[in-house]
């Protein structure tokens, strides 16, 4: 069988994958490796055999594919993250990310012995950053001779493999102590802060208008944060679909959609609530949700969509599995699901405008992704200077950056850069196995040898306190800060680049989005840094 798997890459690739995937599926008190059990199953299969190794373009074409998907979901979120709160957030998970390598270099290379790479290994598996430790490896091969790299290349994976069950279990005990530190779970200060930072439910209300300062609902929208939006307003007993230019007056009805803080916040100021609720009313006027599926229209702002030839207007957007409200400033993705307030005679028109095609989204524009992840590989490939020496982004931090920045855009004239939530979703987890399944199948037999040699203690010695100091910044900084409960675990989460972390933390509330909201903040600050630094780290110490 062993011979088999040898004379068969594509065969021994798929065997990997799925071993590793029924391992991850086994959770132990909740916990599970998830797709991460695919690196140690590559270990397994490496081990038994040295001849049983992926071919590299197959690892190197799933990490390229794996870091630019994640950029092009991260972008939008984190340009808004980084506008809001996002310098502070980051700048301590920079921190922390700074002390897990400080950490490597003084307890690893200096006190225990470890080589260059090595230590830099163990400080990417101790942040259980992959796309780090492929950037370790890109550097080692571009700058070792081919028999240096044979002896030296697999050091990295070796530290990696033994530092990652710490860089996992580590930020879950604080997660843990993050809520159960205090009696009775988190504070009722901490839930409230939560609610505020990363909003409440969306709600639909009805307000009779009493105010004698009339304002276009445009302006109403602006001068409430953009956190509510409108969809009817009835007067003089007709009811109209509510679009930015109309002026409500005193004795009109108007349907207002928001968090329900900002809604209410709302009706106070204009008016009183109303028993009559204008959402319930179809006589006129039908709601419809529909998919965001034509490239023409992903990418642009709700206010450039000019809905008023249709008499329509968008209330709110599902994106995933989360609701936002709809403003004119809201950019649509391909993917999203539009909720629709219009006549029922142009609602056909209004699904063709939007595509509203769920065929459609499992398409991915073969051209602009080739495009995207060629620029990020040229990206890559530039020779950055640092004193002494010089590094690459390479093929983990170049199409992850690329990503960042079309993400964030959108669409350049017609190239829309972003692509269907699922589709991202579907081609970043078939990367990400790609990559895991090579880089194990490779360094089974190092693994092997480090074990019999007896090499490995001060390897965990240093993976321990690389994943400890870490979270001890984070942790230290967000308290001093006050930041609430929630919203600190999803950025410890975020700074680890850990699902596992995220996944557990999101269970300890009954409403994550605030955690959410954490993670989004620091996550593409953090894989980045860690790419970049995991470099400068090989290069420094080798």
């Amino acid at each position: 069988m062993i011979d088999v798997l040898v004379k068969n890459p594509t065969l021994l690739l798929f065997a990997v994958a799925g071993t590793g995937f029924l391992v991850g599926r086994v959770r132990v008190r909740g916990f599970s490796l998830g797709v991460a059990a695919v690196l140690f199953a590559g270990i397994a299969f490496g081990a038994v055999d040295g001849r049983l190794e992926i071919p590299e373009p197959v690892w190197t074409l799933g990490l390229a594919v794996f870091v630019y998907t994640v950029g092009l979901a991260s972008g939008p979120g984190f340009v808004a993250a980084i506008r809001r709160r996002g310098i502070s957030a980051n700048a301590a998970s920079l921190g922390g990310i700074a002390a897990g390598a400080a950490v490597a270099v003084a307890a690893g290379h200096v006190l225990l012995g470890l080589d260059g790479p090595t230590a830099s290994g163990t400080f990417a598996g101790g942040l259980t950053n992959t796309p780090a430790l492929a950037g370790v490896l890109e550097y080692l091969q571009h700058h070792l001779g081919a028999s240096q790299f044979a002896a030296s290349g697999n050091a990295p994976v070796v530290g990696y493999s033994l530092a990652y069950p710490f860089g996992v279990l580590v930020p879950l005990v604080a997660t843990y102590w993050l809520f159960h530190s205090r009696r009775g779970g988190p504070s009722v200060s901490d839930t409230e802060a939560a609610a505020r930072a990363a909003g409440e439910p969306i709600v639909c209300r009805t307000v009779r208008v009493t105010t004698h300062d009339p304002a276009c609902l445009g302006a109403l929208v602006d001068s409430h944060g953009r956190a509510i939006t409108f969809s009817r307003l009835k007067h003089d007993g007709v009811v109209q679909v509510a679009t930015p230019e109309l002026v409500p007056v005193a004795g009109d009805l108007l349907s207002v959609v928001g968090a329900e803080e900002a809604v209410r916040r709302f009706v106070s100021e204009v008016g009183d609530a109303s028993v009559e609720h204008l959402a319930l009313d179809h006589e006129a006027f039908d709601t419809r949700r529909m998919f965001v599926s034509s490239r023409a229209v992903a990418g642009r702002s709700v206010a450039s969509l000019d809905l008023e030839r249709f008499g329509a207007v968008v209330t709110r957007v599902r994106r995933g599995d989360a609701d936002m409200v709809a403003t004119p400033a809201t950019v649509l993705e391909l993917g999203d699901r539009v909720r629709i307030v219009a006549p029922a005679r142009t609602m056909r028109e209004v699904a063709s405008f939007f595509g509203d095609s769920y065929r459609a989204l499992s398409e991915v524009d073969v051209m602009t992704f080739s495009l995207g992840i060629a620029l990020g590989l040229l990206l890559g490939a530039v020779h950055i200077p640092f004193p002494g020496q010089s590094f690459t982004l390479g093929a983990a931090g170049g199409p992850l950056v690329v990503g960042l920045v079309l993400g964030a855009r959108g669409r350049t004239g017609r190239l829309v850069w972003q692509m269907p939530y699922s589709a991202n979703l579907t081609l970043r987890q078939l990367g990400i196995v790609l990559f895991l399944a090579g880089v194990g199948t490779r360094s089974g037999q190092a693994f092997v040898h480090t074990f019999s040699s007896g090499h490995w203690p001060p390897v965990l010695a240093t993976a321990l306190a690389v994943a400890v100091a870490p979270v001890v910044v984070v942790v230290a900084v967000g308290k001093l800060a006050n930041t609430p409960t929630p919203v600190l675990a999803g950025m410890l989460a975020g700074m680890c680049t850990q699902p596992a972390v995220l996944s557990f933390a999101s269970e300890q509330v009954a409403d994550d989005a605030a955690v959410m909201t954490g993670y989004a903040t620091v996550f593409a600050f953090a894989m980045v840094a860690k790419i970049v630094i995991a470099q400068v780290l090989v290069a420094t110490l080798h």
